[in-house]
Formats: structure tokens, C-alpha cells, sequence
């Protein structure tokens, strides 16, 4: 398997003059952004100084961020901002992040919640965790060191996971005496990665973390070569992931009873839209039904969309248990016994081939059998043949399945194409995943989307074989042709 091709990329700074994106309101959903990067590059106190600008750091958080400064003020007097994000007792003894921050704030044009995740590679796992959610990474770079093998790490991290839209925040800028030619170094060496990884969206932006410059207000005066936008500027201006490209997805969490008369399934829409009267499948079992209500704790909806909690009541008696899928009729997932995937390995022990693991993914847990089958070089950004994934690693599998199962690919919605690998013997989670597609498998028939089977079927039998839960069930995979000589 080789990486898959990738468009040019658009390398926004000082020198572009693309017009800007048109973003949401501060009504709409808030923007979600995550920042990364390795150890010590100030992504803390860059969260920091973000909110402290943004007047988003209150009267009484102002109080106790000026006491635990005590002794930890910089030549500027300006408390240690890296405080507001780092709570746990072992960061503020360690000066480390450890866990994810989530923090909101806002500004006059737009809302924000941002997730401050670690840059040390035995916390990359909690990484991952923020950046599953996320519509925009700013991927932090210390001016004086340039991109380390965890920048690269976290970058590929989150371009696996589907965001698109990175920031370059080249910090400590003021270390070097603000050095022009360092700064356009650095862009320029993630302009190559980003190349590698697909990532057609990246603004880079020379700050001073500490010192406050380009985070919201300019720093003309330092450094009058960059005549670019700051970063809340940049945040300001960011598109939100668009909406998934799959039909209707509900993972059955719960099948409620709570009287003679009522049956309804339980969970929150993981893609598409639902309304009354839409004819939907239950898979794995196909059976089809029609939506006769949308309920929820206080209402009857007349319709529900990704993200929403619902309870779905058919217009017939239906055999569903936790973990089957509801799913529009002409809109299905992907199901069958073989699946390619990538994975972060998340865990001291190898993901070793052949051995079993329990996969979950939504409400569905699973036996499956791993198979390693690629390890991404970080330094060389390329694909190399590899039959184990250590901790750390990215990697590709061929995932074989006891029983069918059901997924989106990764790239087309994120709910039903993650999952998670757990150890049975331990009960620790061993890596992250993102489906791919199918593969072929033992019965023959594409895997992988791409390709489908032709079965020829004899004319007077057509309909009948058109109506089988066998044609229902492939409906991707194989393509019906009548016989008329039959």
C-alpha cells in the first residue's frame, strides 16, 4: 500500500494575499482548535496568553494565577500564563502538560473552545483524544530548533484525523533576534511536510508567546517584515469542518420500554438526518421499517441531525440490541468481515500480528484479529513494511472480523469510522483507528470499495434475487446483471 496522493499546498504568510475565508457567526457553533507540537515549545503559555488577551481570565482566576506565580514571574513581570491550562498538581510541580485542557473563550466575532494537549511522546495518546474533535490545529514550532520528530508525530496525528486546517505558530521568535531568514526556514520545511500529509491549508505566523506578539495584538514594531494576520485573526477567520457526506447513522445505545405500548431505540445521531416517515435498515440483521416518531426528554421532534440525542421509535416491531446501527435505507455503511485501517499505537506493548483483539467502535464491541502492515518513517514521511506497531507508531492493519461489522471510512464521517483497539488480557486500550475501507476476503468480493463483482442472474429470477438479504447486504460490492438467454 503506498500514501495516498495529495494536492498542492497553499502555504499562507506575510507574502500571501488571499482573500479571507468567510467564517461563522458568534451565534453558530464555536470553533474547536487544538494546539500541539513537542515538548517545550510554549504551547501552554501561548492558551495562556490567548485567553489572558482575550479578557477571558477572570477577576478571581486573575487573583490565584498571581499568587501560584510567586517566584515564577519572567523578566517581564507577567505571571506564568501556562498556569491557566496546566491544573493538575503534577504539571505545576513538573512545569509539563500531562492531560488535555479544554478551555472557551470568545472574542466580538466568534466563540472558541480549545483543547491544550501534551507534547511529551508518552502522552501522545491524550493528543490524539484532542484532536479527534477538532476543526483547526496550530501546531507550535520553538524559532530556535525548528520541526523535531514529535512536531512531525503530532502533525501526521492530526491530518490522520481529518483536520485540514493548520496553523504554524513559529514561537519564541524574540530568542533569535527576531530572525527573518530562520522563520521562512521553518515555513518552508512545513511546507514539505505538509505536502506529505495532504494538507492543503496552512498560515504561518512568527510569535512571541511570552511577550504576547502576533497572538492577538501585532508586532510591527519587532518585526516589520511580517505584515500578516495574528492568530486570532486566523482563528477568527477558520472554516468549521463540513458536514458529513454519509446518509443517516444511529448506533443503537439502548432500547427503551418503558411501558406495554412503547418501544422506542436510544442514541445521538452520528450522521445525516432523520424525520418521521423516512425508511430506514437495521443492520447487521437488514430489516427495513419506516420512522414513525422522534422523541426526546421533553418533546416530539419533527427531526433530528448529526449530534443529536434522540430516542427512534419504528412502525413495526423490530429485533435491535445495543450496538446494531440504524442507518438511512439508500445511504449504508459499509459492512463485512475485512477492513484496512490506520492506527496510533497507544499502548508499551506492540500491536503484535495476528493477535486478537476486542474493537469498539460507537456502541459495538467486537473480536477482531489485527494484522500489521505499514509503520510511517516520521523522519522520511514515507511508508515502510513493518509486521509489529510500537508504542508511538503510526501504522496501517488489515482488520479480519469473527462477525460482520459495520463502518463508514474515516475520511466520509469520523463517529462510525473510529475506533478503539483493546487489550482482552489487560483490558488497556492499545491503539487508535481509522477505517479505511474493505478489503477483499475469502468469498472474494471487493473489500475496498472500489471495485464491484458482476453476478449474472437468470431474467425470471431478477426481482427475487434483487429483494435477498445476500443483494441487500452487498449492495456496494456487486453489480446485478440479468441473464435473458435463461
Amino acid at each position: 500500500m503506498t500514501a495516498p496522493s495529495t494536492p498542492a499546498v497553499s502555504l499562507v504568510n506575510f507574502e500571501d494575499d488571499a482573500p479571507a475565508p468567510q467564517h461563522a457567526g458568534k451565534d453558530s457553533r464555536p470553533l474547536r482548535f487544538i494546539t500541539c507540537g513537542s515538548v517545550d515549545d510554549g504551547k501552554s503559555t501561548l492558551i495562556g496568553r490567548l485567553l489572558w488577551d482575550t479578557k477571558a481570565v477572570k477577576e478571581d482566576q486573575a487573583a490565584a494565577l498571581s499568587r501560584d506565580s510567586t517566584g515564577k514571574q519572567n523578566d517581564l513581570g507577567l505571571p506564568d500564563f501556562a498556569l491557566l491550562l496546566d491544573g493538575l498538581q503534577a504539571e505545576r510541580e513538573q512545569g509539563i502538560t500531562i492531560d488535555v485542557a479544554y478551555r472557551y473563550f470568545s472574542t466580538d466575532k466568534r466563540a472558541f473552545i480549545v483543547a491544550d494537549t501534551p507534547g511529551h511522546v508518552q502522552y501522545t495518546r491524550n493528543m490524539a483524544t484532542g484532536a479527534s474533535t477538532a476543526d483547526l490545529a496550530v501546531l507550535l514550532v520553538d524559532a530556535r530548533t525548528g520541526l523535531l520528530e514529535q512536531t512531525r508525530r503530532h502533525a501526521t496525528i492530526a491530518a490522520l484525523m481529518g483536520i485540514r486546517q493548520f496553523v504554524l505558530a513559529v514561537n519564541k521568535i524574540d530568542l533569535t533576534d527576531y530572525d527573518e531568514a530562520g522563520y521562512h526556514k521553518i515555513a518552508r520545511d512545513f511546507r514539505e511536510l505538509a505536502l506529505t500529509l495532504g494538507v492543503n491549508n496552512v498560515v504561518s505566523i512568527p510569535v512571541s508567546a511570552l511577550k504576547g506578539e502576533n497572538i492577538v495584538l501585532s508586532a510591527k514594531a519587532s518585526m516589520p517584515w511580517y505584515d500578516g494576520p495574528t492568530l486570532v485573526e486566523v482563528l477568527e477567520r477558520a472554516t468549521q469542518r463540513g458536514g458529513q457526506s454519509t446518509g443517516f447513522r444511529l448506533s443503537v445505545q439502548r432500547v427503551s420500554r418503558p411501558g406495554e405500548g412503547f418501544r422506542g431505540y436510544q442514541g445521538t445521531v452520528s450522521g445525516g438526518s432523520i424525520k418521521p416517515g423516512d425508511s430506514v435498515v437495521v443492520l447487521p440483521s437488514g430489516v427495513e421499517a419506516n420512522v414513525k416518531q422522534i422523541v426526546t426528554f421533553d418533546l416530539i421532534r419533527n427531526a433530528a441531525v448529526s449530534g443529536d440525542a434522540i430516542t427512534l421509535v419504528l412502525d413495526r416491531p423490530v429485533d435491535i440490541a445495543r450496538g446494531d446501527m440504524i442507518v438511512a435505507l439508500d445511504q449504508r455503511p459499509q459492512t463485512g468481515t475485512a477492513f484496512s485501517a490506520r492506527l496510533v499505537a497507544l499502548s508499551p506493548d506492540a500491536i503484535e500480528p495476528g493477535k486478537r483483539y476486542w474493537l469498539k467502535a460507537g456502541s459495538r464491541r467486537q473480536r477482531v484479529t489485527v494484522t500489521p502492515t505499514q509503520n510511517l518513517d516520521l523522519n522520511s514521511g514515507k511508508w515502510q513494511p513493518a509486521t509489529t506497531l510500537p508504542l508511538n507508531a503510526i501504522g496501517t492493519a488489515d482488520l479480519d472480523f469473527d462477525e460482520a461489522a459495520i463502518f463508514d471510512a474515516y475520511e466520509t464521517n469520523r463517529q462510525t469510522g473510529a475506533f478503539i483497539l483493546i487489550d482482552p488480557d489487560t483490558n488497556n486500550t492499545v491503539a487508535g483507528g481509522m477505517i479505511q475501507g474493505r478489503r477483499k476476503s475469502s468469498d472474494g468480493l471487493a473489500r475496498d470499495g472500489a471495485d464491484k463483482v458482476t453476478v449474472t442472474i437468470p431474467a425470471h429470477l431478477l426481482e427475487a434475487f434483487r429483494a435477498s438479504d445476500f443483494a441487500r447486504d452487498h449492495a456496494g460490492e456487486i453489480r446485478i446483471s440479468a441473464d435473458e438467454d435463461e
